[in-house]
This record gives C-alpha cells, sequence and structure tokens, in this order.
C-alpha cells in the first residue's frame, strides 16, 4: 500500500491517526484533516489499493450502491493488518488510534470496527454507508465514533446513517452524529464539530 508517515517521532503525543481517503483520493487527500484534528498526533494516510475507472478506492463496488462483500471483507482484513504492522515497524503510539474517513475511507473505517475491536480505539466517519449487514459485531464497549452526514446525501441516506448508528449502538459503541443540509459534502461546520469531538477523547 502507498502510505504517508507524519510525525512518528512525537512519541510524547498519545493519538496515531489514521487517514482514509473517499473515492478517486490519495495518500495526501486526508493530511489537512489530519493537522486540523490534531496536529501532533502521528498519522498513517493510506490510498486505497483498488482502481474503479482509473479512481483509487479502498474496496470493489458492484454498482454505486451495491458494494462488493467479499472483497470488503478481505480489504478490511488487509487494510487492518497494514495498520497494525505499520504501527509496529514506526514504533508508532498506541495508547489511541483513531480512524479517520470520508466516504469510501469511512465505510472501510466502519467496516474495520463490524470486524474486530483491537485496532481502532474510535473513528470519525464523515458520510459513510453501513458497511455489511447479517454479521456479528464484536463487543465495541468503550469505542466511540462520530459521524458526519447530511441531509439529502445520494450516497449516505439518512435511513443508512440510522442503521449504522444503531448497529454500532447495539455493540456498545459510543456514537455522535452530526447533520448538515450540504448532501455528501464535508463542510466547515462538520469538520468543527469532529474536531470538538475530538478533542474530547
Amino acid at each position: 500500500m502507498q502510505y504517508i508517515i507524519k510525525n512518528q517521532e512525537n512519541l510524547a503525543h498519545p493519538h496515531t491517526l489514521v487517514m482514509l481517503h473517499g473515492t478517486g483520493g490519495n495518500e495526501y487527500d486526508m493530511l489537512p484533516i489530519a493537522e486540523m484534528v490534531d496536529a501532533k498526533a502521528s498519522v498513517i494516510s493510506v490510498k486505497g489499493t483498488v482502481m474503479e475507472n482509473g479512481m483509487s478506492r479502498f474496496f470493489r463496488r458492484l454498482s454505486m450502491h451495491q458494494f462488493d462483500e467479499k472483497d470488503l471483507v478481505e480489504r478490511t482484513h488487509e487494510l487492518n493488518q497494514f495498520v497494525l504492522d505499520t504501527i509496529m515497524e514506526n514504533k508508532l503510539k498506541q495508547d489511541k488510534i483513531v480512524a479517520i474517513g470520508y466516504s469510501n475511507g469511512a465505510n472501510i473505517a466502519a467496516s474495520s470496527l463490524y470486524h474486530t475491536n483491537e485496532l481502532f480505539n474510535a473513528a470519525i466517519l464523515f458520510h459513510p454507508k453501513v458497511p455489511l449487514r447479517n454479521i456479528d459485531l464484536p463487543d465495541l464497549t468503550g469505542k466511540q465514533v462520530f459521524i458526519g452526514a447530511g441531509t439529502g446525501d445520494p450516497y449516505a441516506s439518512e435511513e443508512e446513517i440510522n442503521e449504522l448508528q444503531e448497529t454500532l449502538e447495539q455493540a456498545g459503541a459510543e456514537v455522535t452524529v452530526f447533520w448538515h443540509d450540504k448532501g455528501h459534502s464535508l463542510t466547515s461546520e462538520e469538520l468543527e464539530a469532529a474536531i470538538q469531538w475530538y478533542q474530547s477523547l
């Protein structure tokens, strides 16, 4: 996987951020957000390895609204192992590992939470969908999740957001949802709400 590491020398700071871009993005796209969220945290910013019409993604989809679930599960385990290996190899802090993803990146971060409680302590999910259904989630007690959502979002509907929130909460996670009226856009108000939420971790 292509990736960027920042602030790996700042071992006094307890947080490591794992940045996951949206469709068509790359390992550079989420760095400004990482800087705004926590300029002192170690950062691993990852580029998805799947190509769709020349655009990078973290997993395949069968149509605009249908994920390739088999590929999603495989890529989720692949990403989880990559993050663990990268943290160990670079001696990054593991006190609190926070996933921050937008759209496709938020979906694979959510899928990670659906599969294991041993990697991410918290997650900021901007405009996610329900990654998978009909699976048993691990015990997410103590995990904290922020979801940024937009009314009228053509990709992440209100029903999807509500279902994702309910599923995570049923598994024990503490979930905060911030709504705005700008659809699938990542707004400054949404980002500020996420930053304030992060500061309370």
